[in-house]
């Protein structure tokens, strides 16, 4: 029994071998569409009739010609009455690089040759190929001779009149370039010659950075399409996927150098502008009184990053507290436009007439090829003496003058027997007193050295401090120092930025540019005045240093 077992074993074994070794002596080759596009894909099939390895198919012969995409590998395997059949097929995906008739040469696997296939691919202006593509790319650049650095930008459309299952579109490329994609996707339908297409539209911003001649690759999308199936019955239809591949012109371009004879930081550009404006009106700008000059540079061609630093300068008398710059960037008529905004708030400490000098941004024109200067000229501004500012000053001068104790005249005359006797009797009288004080137990405390009592003006200040009042402190601050300048016997100053250099302290001008730009800049804030209440106390505390030349010396006679 067992022998003839093993018997029927072996003649089953050799029976499904030699039905195998039979089978595998068939391949065929087919394509899904003839004619085709240029850059639009077309699926070549390989099918043997046998199981065998999946890397047996060798595609480089089709890269003379063809574009050679993803290549997707199946096998099946079915039984009927007793009979075995497997298959494999090699599904790759092929692009036309050109237009023309060309040949799909003959491929071996295992040992066994497919059929050369004559495929024809027709080109994008061809008036057949309107009928043959269901997806394809277009694409439109702003120009094809720019500067280095020069922003061009790229429109690429996606065009599918079959129903998409996935998909995914690649960036373009170009040596030595940054690529920037603009915006969102925007999506449109439009029928060309009578067949309705779905339309994606994307751009990029494109700044080449080395001179020379380059080409620009466009993007490839690669997904997957809904077709009808073959297999059908009398209840059910069936839809399958199928994948696709489209690649859009390769696009060259010219990049030129910057001109030898430039000069400054280069900025090619189709159009560039610089303005401004003041916010309130300028005629109205009072001492103490912020007012905001807004500069706008506004490119074409130029990406916001490229955009210069915008910065002024502004005469003494006058203090500048520049904001964050604003940038922009959009599309207006095909170009890339980009926008630098930048806010100034600027206060006069007095009043009279200032100069400010003139902005000037040096740019080349790409459309003239010549350079050129944007400017804002040199402008005379008057400042208006501030009422309310003057009088809050007289105010605090004057409850700082009630504080000091008045001068007395003392007219000292030829001395005399007499007064040489009181001056003995006062002095005798002053030593009893110091003996008594000494041996006496004291009852008070000893006053500090640089307190100053009945000092409102200092008093004031720290209290405007303490309930976080900016502008009052402001005008306090000068009130405060003419004491101790006083004191010091140096001359009064009359406005802050004198009673700062006074102080000379980098931490306490830090505090007050900071109290300045809370009241003063674009986006006002909450000011506490915790920090300068420390500052003004050691200020306060240490006065400041005594005038040489005010020290006088007397000699008796």
């Amino acid at each position: 029994m067992k022998t003839f077992i093993t018997l029927l074993a072996i003649v089953l074994s050799n029976a499904l071998f030699t039905s195998n070794a039979l089978a595998a002596s068939q391949i065929s080759a087919t394509i899904d569409k003839n004619p085709v596009v240029v850059n639009e894909s077309f699926i070549l099939k390989i099918t043997i009739d046998d199981d065998v390895d999946t890397n047996a198919l060798n595609t480089s012969a089709l890269l003379q010609d063809f574009i050679v995409g993803r290549t997707s590998v199946s096998s099946q395997t079915s039984m009927v009455n007793f009979k075995t059949t497997r298959t494999t097929t090699w599904s790759t995906l092929l692009i036309g690089k050109k237009a023309g008739n060309f040949i799909i040469p003959a491929l071996t696997v295992a040992g066994i040759k497919s059929q050369a296939i004559n495929v024809q691919v027709l080109a994008e202006n061809d008036p057949l190929a309107n009928k043959q593509q269901d997806i394809f790319i277009t694409t439109e650049v702003s120009a094809k001779e720019v500067y280095v650095q020069q922003q061009l930008t790229l429109v690429v459309k996606l065009h599918f009149a079959a129903e998409l299952k996935r998909g995914s579109l690649t960036e373009p490329t170009l040596e030595g370039a940054s690529i920037t994609q603009i915006g969102k996707d925007k999506e449109e339908d439009t029928v060309i010659n009578g067949q309705r297409y779905r339309v994606i539209e994307r751009t990029y911003a494109i700044s080449p950075k080395n001179s020379g001649e380059f080409i620009l690759k466009s993007p490839i999308f690669s997904g997957e399409i809904l077709v009808p199936s073959t297999r059908r019955n009398n209840m059910f239809s069936f839809s399958e996927t199928k994948p696709v591949s489209v690649i859009g012109d390769e696009i060259p371009l010219l990049v030129r150098p910057i001109p030898e004879t430039f000069q400054g930081t280069w900025l090619p550009s189709d159009l560039l502008a610089i303005h401004q404006n003041w916010q309130p009106d300028i005629a109205k700008f009072k001492v103490g009184e912020p007012i905001t000059r807004t500069i706008t540079l506004t490119a074409a061609g130029l990406s916001q990053e490229q955009l210069p630093i915008l910065e002024i300068t502004v005469p003494k008398g006058l203090k500048v507290y520049p904001d964050q710059a604003q940038l922009h960037t959009g599309m207006s008529s095909g170009h890339l436009v980009s926008q630098k905004v930048r806010n100034f708030a600027i206060v006069a400490s007095k009043p009279g007439e200032y100069q400010l000098p003139e902005v000037s941004i040096p740019w080349w024109n790409t459309v003239t090829n010549r350079y050129q200067v944007a400017t804002i000229a040199a402008q005379k501004i008057t400042v208006l003496p501030n009422s309310e500012l003057e009088t809050a000053t007289t105010v605090v001068s004057n409850n700082q003058n009630k504080d000091l104790a008045p001068a007395k005249t003392v007219i000292i005359t030829q001395s005399s027997w007499l007064q040489w006797l009181f001056l003995a009797l006062w002095l005798l009288t002053s030593l009893a007193w110091f003996i008594s004080v000494k041996l006496a137990k004291p009852s008070q405390a000893k006053t500090p050295k640089n307190e100053t009592p009945n000092n409102n003006a200092y008093l004031s200040l720290l209290a405007a401090c303490k309930k976080n009042q900016g502008l009052a402190v402001l005008t306090l601050i000068s009130p405060w120092i003419n004491i101790l300048q006083t004191k010091a016997g140096k001359k009064i100053t009359a406005t802050l930025d004198e009673a700062l250099l006074e102080i000379n302290s980098d931490e306490f001008q830090q505090e007050i540019n900071y109290l300045q730009q809370c009241y003063y800049g674009k986006e006002q804030k909450d000011w506490q005045g915790d920090s300068l209440i420390k500052l003004i106390q050691v200020v306060n505390k240490q006065g400041l240093k005594e005038s040489k030349a005010t020290v006088l010396s007397l000699n008796p006679t």
